[in-house]
């Protein structure tokens, strides 16, 4: 199976690297500076860098062309004014309708789950302000998602621990899992993308996840 990943040099990026080429996968990583992340240990043919940059229409079909999947962990500010993450998922999925390519995963924020009686988490007076803005950007993201054809999956993580895979925890759909920690380690929401991958337990569903 040949992935596509965007963010590839990210704190998730970089787990969901490693974890694909250990799992045999052939893995696309693509970024603005992704040569630096191919070092001895992951030197093989099964991984290669595309440098680019995912406001531009060109580098992001020559990406995902002929992928099988793309997973999506593009990250930024979380002050809102970097719409990495709103734009750049609506240029990932204009050219993967243009290049018929339907499997994608990606990944958001806590904040766009539903709340335990109605609406967002993010619409709970009591959210916490700082984190609004880039609740914000993974809304956008995810109605770009939505909205489209694809078969598409999306994790909303809470915290994310620079960690690596632990496999100690839970997920749910479209809610917080119970009970909800408020953190995950960078490499369980590698593993479980890479799992969605497999399984297709959540297609077009939110996915929520905490450490347990």
């Amino acid at each position: 199976m040949i992935i596509t990943i965007f963010g590839a040099t990210g704190m998730v990026g970089k787990q969901l690297v490693r974890q694909a080429l250990a799992e045999g996968l052939t893995v696309r990583a693509f970024g603005r500076n992704v040569t630096s992340l191919i070092d001895r240990d992951l030197k093989t043919d099964r991984l290669t860098a595309l440098q680019g940059f995912v406001f531009e229409a060109k580098d992001v079909l020559k990406a995902v062309t002929g992928a099988d999947a793309v997973l999506s962990v593009l990250g930024g500010s979380i002050d809102g004014t970097d719409k990495t993450r709103s734009l750049g998922m609506q240029q990932i999925v204009a050219q993967m309708h243009i290049a018929k390519r339907a499997r994608i995963i990606a990944l958001g924020g806590l904040g766009i789950l539903n709340a335990p009686e109605k609406g967002l988490l993010i619409d709970d007076p009591d959210y916490p302000e700082i984190y609004k803005p880039v609740g914000l950007e993974h809304l956008a993201a995810f109605k770009t998602l939505e909205a489209s054809n694809l078969q598409w999956g999306f994790v909303c993580a809470p915290n994310i621990l620079d960690q690596d895979l632990t496999k100690n925890y839970i997920t749910a759909a479209d809610f917080p899992p119970t009970p909800n920690l408020y953190e995950i380690a960078a490499g369980d929401i590698a593993d479980c993308m890479l799992q969605e991958l497999k399984n297709n337990a959540y297609l077009h569903h939110r996915i929520g996840i905490s450490r347990s």
